[in-house]
């Protein structure tokens, strides 16, 4: 009893300083679209980190865990004072690490970096942040969007995010930028990769090829949004209809992702018993 009461007491400071960081950041995986990716990435890093278990071996780190868990502590109390919410969210999730380091050892938390990394993800991108990113992947949906209508012959003229078309304009605002979709498309890229890879190599490639994917088949939103509404029925470019495309077209990008990666795992297969013929040679 008296062993396991200092882990009981961390555990107990730690619901009480980081409750107001995690009842924030599950509302806004709830509430808010932006971050709804949460809902999925949070239980999957628990998931994950069950299913990796514990090491045989593992030494604690008293040290650098409790180096960690100051360094989350001050993060915590400075996001409160700044009311900086993505800080403060992050500090929670130093101080889990810092806990694991400290009760478990760096070994085991280096073990967990999936997990981690996607509890890092869950977490939502400051405004500032969001807005600067999503800027310039509307220009980009724009661009490629009017770039495919003039080549099926569709009289367009492009001004920035706007799309101006015979009797119609088309305006990509931010929430069809594409940032929710890129999000998603590389945290699922992380979760393969981290699953189905082993060369870090490898996974490197695969989150870098989640980033076009989501450009290219945004873009072809954009066409098709177009495209729908010269030819069939301006009705067609908002509402219900326009949901259920982005929908199916997303479905397609996260079928991509996963082509891309189920490929490179033959690249991953080959890779390893190459080296293992060599270690036997």
């Amino acid at each position: 009893m008296a062993a396991g009461l200092p882990l009981a007491l961390a555990v107990l400071a730690f619901a009480l300083l980081f409750a107001k960081p995690a009842l924030l950041l599950v509302r806004d995986w709830w509430s808010d679209p932006e971050a709804g990716h949460g809902l999925l990435l949070g239980p999957a890093a628990a998931w994950l980190a069950w299913k990796r278990g514990l090491l045989p071996e593992r030494t604690r780190n008293v040290t650098l865990g409790v180096l960690l868990l100051i360094g989350a502590v001050l993060l915590r109390l400075a996001s409160e004072l700044a009311a900086e919410l993505f800080v403060m969210r992050f500090s929670m999730v130093l101080a889990l690490g810092g806990m694991v380091v400290y009760y478990l050892g760096l070994r085991q938390a280096l073990a967990w970096w999936l997990p981690f990394t996607l509890l890092v993800l869950a977490i939502p991108l400051p405004e500032l942040i969001r807005s600067s990113l999503a800027r310039p992947l509307q220009f980009r949906a724009s661009e490629l969007g009017a770039g495919l209508l003039e080549w099926r012959n569709v009289p367009v003229r492009l001004s920035g995010n706007i799309i101006q078309l015979p009797g119609h304009r088309l305006f990509v605002t931010e929430a069809c930028s594409g940032l929710r979709s890129l999000t998603a498309l590389l945290s699922l890229a992380l979760l393969m990769g981290g699953i189905w890879l082993r060369w870090p190599l490898l996974r490197a490639a695969l989150l870098v090829a989640a980033v076009p994917i989501a450009v290219l088949i945004n873009g072809v939103r954009v066409f098709l949004t177009g495209f729908l509404v010269y030819f069939v029925d301006p009705a067609l470019g908002e509402g219900f209809m326009h949901v259920t495309e982005g929908w199916l077209l997303f479905v397609i990008s996260f079928a991509l992702v996963g082509a891309v990666a189920f490929l490179m795992t033959f690249i991953d297969r080959w890779r390893t018993r190459r080296r293992e013929a060599a270690s036997h040679a």
